[in-house]
């Protein structure tokens, strides 16, 4: 029940009952990436060709982020390959970076030295810094 209501009132929890609903009716599955999230596109004629290419979507396995999405999957969601990585036998680059998530807000966020959350003491200045005053 649980389940229900957290799709019922909130999208960062995986599908809307809308998003479960249209992609029940109207999705056809294209691949899943490493991370289990499942991509999809619409069937049929589009709905307002003027509008533009095909429909594309993900439904994120748990909370939804869209760092969680490789690049070969981005760049089908985007349109800049018609082909999907799932078609294709998407091998990633050697200087593609494995995912991080993005721990903002929380507490291992990136704090480097110098900044007010980080902990310890901030470095003196270098004397190359000459303060601002009004009338200089």
């Amino acid at each position: 029940m649980k389940q229900f209501w957290l799709q019922f009132f909130t999208w960062w929890n995986g599908q809307t009952l809308g998003t479960r609903f249209y992609t029940w009716r109207k999705g056809q599955f294209v691949g899943q990436d490493e991370f289990g999230n499942t991509y999809y596109r619409a069937q049929g004629p589009l709905i307002d060709r003027s509008v533009g290419p095909e429909r594309r979507w993900v439904i994120y396995n748990g909370e939804a982020d869209a760092s969680r999405v490789p690049p070969g999957w981005r760049a089908w969601l985007c349109h800049n390959g018609d082909v999907p990585p799932s078609e294709e036998g998407y091998k990633p680059h050697s200087w593609e970076k494995p995912f991080v998530p993005n721990m903002t807000g929380t507490p291992q966020a990136y704090r480097p030295t110098g900044s007010q959350l980080s902990t310890g003491r901030r470095p003196s200045a270098t004397g190359d810094y000459v303060p601002w005053s009004p009338g200089q």
